[in-house]
């Protein structure tokens, strides 16, 4: 062992370093950092350096990586020069990302994970997959990097080193683990995610989109309700912005607040933002044309606690971003907010001819706030809303009534904590959508209505089962807020109170009401309650 070190820092020393010229000749911080720190371990080649060099992954998925280099290998960074995590890290995930990362393509149906939106069902994969791969951490986790075939077997090797039980564990005594592992499952995931792919290469040529502006947003904060905002996006350095953002919710409460934000591989955005007197982290994917934001603001520490986000850039075109609520009941009267682009007194606001526009209640170049009734003979179904030559399409409901509510996320996860550990409680978020069953009046057909977030509600939790109602798991596991759905769990640690002093897990039902025309109309989703997450990694 001791000959095989020195002559590997013998050969780092007396041969010319025969790794890619790109990073080679590389003058930036990242990439001086990486042949700084990691030529110590990671030889030479002619593609770049051992391992490194053969996979692409996200920020998370490169500073995992690296902070498993620091914790299990004795890594020891220095100092960069850019005053963003002092130790190094972050120029080294940086360069990592930029230059073997992601394209928008590859990310596209898993970005949830990136987003901290975890209370995910995962659909989209196969059950041998889901067995062998996602058994332990989300199926996204792996769709989310790329490797040349031999770096998924090491993977497996990394597995059964790492995790021995992997083999003796649920699903895992049942089967040749191992076999299936390097026979079945590192073919399929070398051929579903290779390292070499046209897309990426693609992307790596395309020209980057340019961020710097004043971005228009809107979206749904729980507890709050809908909003609508401007964010000014100055940029300071190369992918490096300062943030002012300005807006108001639907209620008249004022938004306000200053942030910074960093751009990695060309269009993925990391930032964090004081949200008025909430502060907010972001995770938003900008289009190709720099003309669109998507993605998610949520809570450091709290990522469940969040909202979907839609942003466009600024232009002298007139666009329409959405519309909020967005329904409204026959022969009702409320007040719609319409944000998007040059939407200045002048432009023509167009109606569909069911809907009666009031009052103009004020127009900027951002929103147009509007009174307006839906007539009583007004057909049920989504309509358009125009103005001047944009149109919004299909969504804003006119509805008959709410048949039904519809819990989102219909599985939700809460775990316990505090209690003077080192772990805090994890919360967990609900939502009611409102569906109408359309003409046919028959649920789950093709002309139902959603509705979107009907905020008139309130909210409970039951017992899932016999024997959590026997457990009295309501009573234990935690605390819901009727208004807001927010639950948020009991401490950690074994309660006397409880039979057999166990914890204060429970298995818990979300249920959602309202009255509805003299009706009580109700929703359920599934929460479980659980115990601390201990390793709580940026990718689960």
């Amino acid at each position: 062992m001791l000959k095989q070190t020195l002559f590997g820092i013998s050969l780092i020393l007396t041969t010319p370093l025969l790794f890619a010229a790109s990073l080679e000749n590389d003058e930036s911080v990242g990439a001086k950092l990486i042949r700084t720190n990691c030529l110590g371990c990671h030889i030479p080649t002619d593609k770049g350096l051992s391992r490194i060099s053969y996979q692409r992954k996200t920020p998370e998925g490169w500073e995992m990586t690296i902070n498993r280099m620091r914790l299990m290998h004795g890594l020891t960074l220095n100092k960069g020069k850019l005053d963003i995590k002092g130790s190094g890290l972050h120029e080294i995930v940086k360069y990592l990302a930029d230059n073997q990362g992601l394209s928008p393509n590859e990310t596209r149906g898993v970005r949830y994970l990136l987003e901290q939106d975890l209370n995910q069902i995962e659909t989209q994969f196969d059950d041998d997959f889901l067995t062998m791969c996602a058994r332990c951490h989300s199926g996204a986790r792996i769709a989310l990097q790329r490797r040349e075939p031999k770096e998924w077997n090491y993977l497996v090797d990394f597995h059964l080193g790492q995790f021995p039980s992997v083999e003796y564990s649920m699903f895992g005594r049942d089967r040749d683990w191992l076999g299936i592992a390097r026979n079945k499952m590192v073919p399929l995931v070398s051929k579903k995610y290779p390292f070499t792919s046209e897309d990426w290469s693609s992307w790596l040529a395309a020209k980057k989109p340019e961020l710097e502006g004043k971005w228009i947003l809107s979206g749904h904060m729980p507890g709050k309700g809908y909003f609508s905002a401007t964010m000014k996006v100055n940029q300071n350095n190369k992918d490096y912005y300062s943030l002012n953002i300005e807006g108001m919710y639907a209620n008249g409460e004022a938004i306000k607040g200053t942030g910074s934000s960093v751009v990695y591989t060309g269009y993925d955005w990391r930032g964090n933002i004081n949200f008025g007197d909430i502060s907010l982290r972001q995770t938003l994917a900008a289009s190709a044309d720099g003309q669109t934001l998507t993605g998610r603001f949520y809570q450091k520490g709290q990522e469940l606690v969040g909202m979907k986000i839609t942003a466009i850039k600024d232009a002298s075109t007139t666009q329409l971003l959405s519309v909020f609520p967005s329904h409204i009941k026959k022969g009702e009267t409320t007040t719609l907010t319409i944000t998007g682009l040059g939407l200045d007194v002048g432009s023509s606001l167009s109606l569909p001819a069911n809907i009666v526009a009031n009052k103009v209640v004020s127009q900027s170049a951002n929103r147009i706030v509007v009174n307006v009734t839906a007539k009583d003979n007004a057909q049920i179904g989504y309509v358009d809303i125009q103005v001047g030559e944009a149109k919004l399409t299909n969504q804003l409901a006119i509805y008959k009534q709410i048949d039904a509510l519809e819990v989102v996320p219909s599985y939700g996860v809460a775990r316990v904590g505090n209690n003077g550990g080192s772990t805090p409680k994890t919360n967990a978020l609900f939502r009611a959508v409102g569906i109408d069953y359309g003409k046919d009046g028959i649920a789950n057909t093709e002309d139902d209505i959603n509705l979107g977030y009907i905020e008139e509600v309130s909210w409970a939790v039951v017992p899932r089962d016999e024997i959590a109602k026997k457990d009295k798991d309501v009573k234990f596991a935690g605390q819901m807020n009727s208004h807001t759905g927010l639950f948020t769990p009991a401490a950690a640690g074994p309660n006397p109170e409880r039979y057999r002093s166990t914890n204060n897990a429970g298995n818990l039902n979300i249920v959602a009401k309202l009255t509805e025309n003299g009706n009580e109309i109700s929703g359920t989703g599934r929460l479980l309650v659980t115990v601390q997450r201990w390793n709580n990694p940026p990718l689960k």
